[in-house]
């Protein structure tokens, strides 16, 4: 039997996608390795703690406006199938998470085929052939692979492989009593650890070659988040811990049972220098497992062969039918955007799930009828991003389009922007994308500095410069950029002063519109 879809892994991805096509009463299975949902939230983090927020009081009564606060529940149509109403616990625990996703699938129905490892896949005449561990085979025409990035990344250093790693150490910090720690990485699961290892360890020592970014400052959640930032006290306060700015060059055992590492300095005259540690640590993230794939659908890989490489329909750039859902689509929106995360891939498999529907089952992307009044189209507008879940947790990746046929518009929510200028709708004579966006050097500027002139919220007249987020409104005509209309940046992220929002915005489409 050819199957119309074959998903694999039953992350929240995949859980998503295959409850939107369950409802719509697809042909389609899902293959998870795990003996539940959430396989990967059974091990990651290694201290259990998310870093993904789950604001249970936020003052709103509407369920769009808490999803903007809820960065951990899946989209779906039960207003109780939520992570808040597993906790109220602001990082929630990974085994709330765990607890969650078992319930989504069991209340959506989705059809998920546990204890299934997929160990090869095959292409030909267009149609997948998947092989599992148990000399099973499943054939589909389309398939989709929301496994997320399963492998550990090992960057290339002689003697990596004598350090211990994220995804298998012992995370008990007693082990680590007055030992000195040699931390490979420079991201959250290393800091997360580092954290977590203070207490007991005499030294910590944090290695990567890269610049450290905060997260509040450049608004890329997978940058370093202030949950996991109280290892920097303890360096800048000198307290035995370090962040080294540089690269480990190499790494050799003692006869004492510890290590020789030699490392390079980033900026300073002491470019080499030998360090000795007692335990070595490999936190350098994950990265995509493309083993599975043999040479007739060996999908393209970027980032130092991290992600496949992918359109702006999610779509492997080489390999046709072959779809990706979950973190595994960051790689549209690398170290920017919010797809490596529930909090926007959510909305990114629901975009999917709509492109899929208009290629394949003549489901047109879903539109509500406007007139082509200036005024009309600016209240829709303005009534949108200020309700949209979706549009906030996906600036500059999702927009809402209105597409202008004479008297007549339509408007649709929530198309990927790269797809909207790629034709992926079709062509129009008029179409206006708005999208939410911070100002293009807003990760550059220390929000906290007061001597930094900045935009006042409200003001009209230099709504372009706004460094916070704030809504852009672009005009097409036959597909080419004629115009862009930024909307005042506001305190409170409420764009709808008359004055200041409808109508600068109504002129803008009415001048477009000619």
């Amino acid at each position: 039997m050819v199957r119309d879809y074959l998903i694999i892994g039953a992350g929240p991805a995949g859980l998503q996608l295959a409850a939107s096509l369950e409802r719509d009463g697809r042909d389609y299975a899902v293959l998870e390795r795990g003996s539940g949902p959430g396989t990967f939230f059974t091990r990651y983090p290694r201290h259990r703690q998310l870093i993904s927020i789950n604001k249970v009081n936020t003052g709103y009564t509407d369920p769009e406006l808490n999803l903007r606060m809820d960065w951990n529940s899946l989209l779906g149509d039960d207003p109780e199938l939520l992570l808040t109403r597993y906790t109220d616990e602001y990082f929630p625990r990974a085994d709330d998470l765990v607890r969650y996703l078992a319930d989504f699938a069991d209340r959506t129905g989705v059809r998920v085929e546990y204890g299934t490892e997929v160990v090869r896949v095959s292409r030909a005449d267009g149609v997948f052939t998947v092989h599992d561990a148990a000399g099973r085979t499943r054939q589909a025409r389309r398939l989709v692979v929301a496994t997320g990035v399963s492998r550990l990344n090992e960057p290339p250093i002689p003697g990596i492989e004598l350090a211990e790693r994220y995804d298998t150490f012992d995370p008990d910090p007693a082990s680590f009593t007055n030992q000195r720690v040699l931390i490979v990485g420079k991201g959250n699961s290393a800091f997360e650890t580092a954290d977590a290892l203070m207490a007991k360890a005499a030294v910590i020592h944090v290695a990567g070659p890269h610049s450290l970014k905060m997260a509040w400052k450049t608004h890329f959640v997978g940058h370093l988040r202030a949950v996991n930032n109280n290892f920097l006290d303890s360096y800048q306060l000198k307290s035995q811990n370090a962040v080294l700015d540089g690269t480990v060059e190499n790494i050799e055992k003692t006869a004492d049972g510890g290590f020789h590492v030699t490392f390079r300095y980033a900026r300073t005259t002491e470019r080499l220098r030998e360090l000795h540690y007692d335990r070595i640590i490999l936190c350098a993230g994950f990265r995509f497992d493309a083993s599975v794939f043999d040479e007739t659908c060996r999908p393209a890989l970027v980032i130092d062969d991290r992600f496949p490489e992918q359109t702006s329909a999610y779509e492997s750039v080489n390999v046709p039918g072959l779809y990706f859902a979950g973190t595994l689509t960051q790689q549209r929106d690398f170290k920017k955007g919010t797809n490596g995360f529930i909090h926007g891939f959510r909305y990114g498999v629901r975009a999917l799930h709509r492109i899929l529907g208009a290629r394949h089952h003549d489901t047109p992307w879903p539109a509500r009828p406007l007139t082509a009044a200036p005024e009309e189209i600016a209240d829709a507008v303005v009534a949108r991003v200020n309700r949209s879940s979706g549009l906030w947790q996906q600036f500059g990746v999702l927009g809402d389009v209105v597409t202008v046929d004479g008297d007549r518009a339509q408007y649709q929510e929530e198309v990927p922007l790269a797809y909207v200028t790629d034709g992926g709708l079709g062509p129009a004579a008029h179409r206006f994308v708005v999208d939410l966006e911070y100002g293009p050097d807003h990760d550059g500027v220390d929000p906290f500095d007061v001597t930094v002139p900045r935009v006042t919220e409200n003001d009209v007249e230099h709504a372009m410069d706004s460094s916070y987020l704030h809504p852009v409104v672009r005009h097409y005509r036959d597909g080419v950029l004629a115009g862009t209309h930024h909307l005042a940046e506001n305190l409170e992220n409420e764009w709808d002063v008359p004055a200041v929002h409808q109508q600068p915005l109504a002129a803008f489409v009415k001048a477009c519109l000619g």
